[in-house]
């Protein structure tokens, strides 16, 4: 039988989600927190987790973690909803709210799974790119805005790939002049110390969307999203069941009761961060980008594919992103360990050298 007779067109056109992560003795691609858990912390959570019976389901809809999430962030309960990861919730908005010819507005280069996603379920996508700062292009935003109406328009501040955070001031313009939601991605905001969550009485239009995996807490895939009642009611009724495994509720709830360890870790990998950042800038041919997150954005003056095969060829794996226009020979690290970054810069310090 012929599948792809049966595929929708937007799903044939799509690539694959691909991840290389074999064989590197140093990776340094996914945004990963490089620090495992203290072998004390490590004690308390295989003792919670030993006592899980795996005959049965999970908890229907988290509601324990619904409602330590709704503490945490001095919210009701009735404004949090937990998915498989941020992937899964931008999934339930576009379930959701995807009528046909919705439009969807983001900005890029920026988060690929709001465009995938999107497609995936037959939005519209409508691209703009940001202005030569990294910041939000404001006129051609609300230009857009303006002629398509979105009814969906994501906002990833601390933006992946580039590091930067988005102009407050340009952000909430867009959420003043938007028709339809606004979501603001905060996933790397433990990073930044910012957050728009306040915002959130001001505007009825604009939801948070956070995750625990670039915090330490990646294996376990729990993202969330803080949004009016009236969203999160509809958006109950496209999230499936059992969504959340019984191991991911047990790990963010021991994650909250532990937030302050986890908190240590991000102080660490901000101050390597800044360490890593002021290395790179002493490497002529490298130009790094100021960063809020947990990964430092870079262009080179050589050609960043000849870099990156190099770097492999050193078991280093870095996320390179090369294209024409804004992107051209730019690559993305994250902040690794003090000697993972070490390793890292030795050698691109020694591939500069030779060029």
């Amino acid at each position: 039988m012929d599948f792809k007779k049966l595929i929708r067109n937007e799903v044939l056109d799509l690539k694959a989600y691909a991840v290389e992560s074999e064989g590197f003795k140093i990776k340094l691609d996914a945004n990963e927190n490089p620090y495992s858990l203290p072998d004390e912390l490590l004690a308390i959570f295989q003792a919670r987790i030993s006592g899980i019976h795996l005959n049965r389901y999970p908890e229907l809809g988290s509601p324990h973690l619904v409602s330590r999430l709704a503490t945490r962030f001095e919210v009701d309960r009735t404004y949090i909803i937990v998915g498989n990861g941020s992937d899964e919730i931008i999934q339930m908005l576009c379930t959701a709210m995807g009528r046909q010819g919705s439009c969807m507005l983001v900005p890029t280069p920026t988060f690929v799974m709001y465009r995938i996603i999107g497609l995936m379920n037959g939005w519209r996508v409508i691209e703009v790119p940001l202005d030569d700062c990294f910041d939000l292009d404001r006129a051609g935003m609300l230009d857009m805005i303006c002629r398509e109406a979105p009814n969906l328009i994501f906002l990833s501040s601390p933006n992946n790939p580039t590091g930067n955070s988005f102009s407050s001031s340009r952000i909430e313009e867009i959420i003043t002049s938007a028709p339809g939601v606004v979501v603001v991605d905060e996933a790397y905001g433990a990073f930044s110390g910012t957050s728009f969550l306040p915002l959130m009485k001001k505007y009825d239009n604009l939801v948070i969307l956070r995750t625990l995996s670039k915090v330490g807490m990646a294996a376990m895939r729990v993202g969330f999203m803080i949004a009016p009642p009236s969203l999160i009611e509809e958006l109950n009724k496209v999230r499936l069941p059992y969504n959340i495994n019984t191991f991911s509720q047990a790990a963010a709830l021991f994650y909250l009761d532990h937030e302050a360890a986890f908190a240590a870790q991000v102080d660490d990998i901000t101050r390597e961060r800044e360490r890593l950042v002021a290395a790179l800038k002493r490497i002529k041919g490298i130009n790094p980008m100021p960063s809020n997150a947990n990964f430092i954005f870079f262009s080179c003056d050589f050609d960043a594919d000849h870099v990156y095969r190099c770097l492999i060829k050193q078991g280093i794996l870095i996320k390179n992103f090369n294209s024409p226009g804004l992107m051209k020979n730019c690559m993305r690290v994250t902040v690794g360990t003090p000697e993972e970054n070490e390793a890292f810069i030795r050698t691109i310090q020694s591939l500069m050298s030779e060029m």
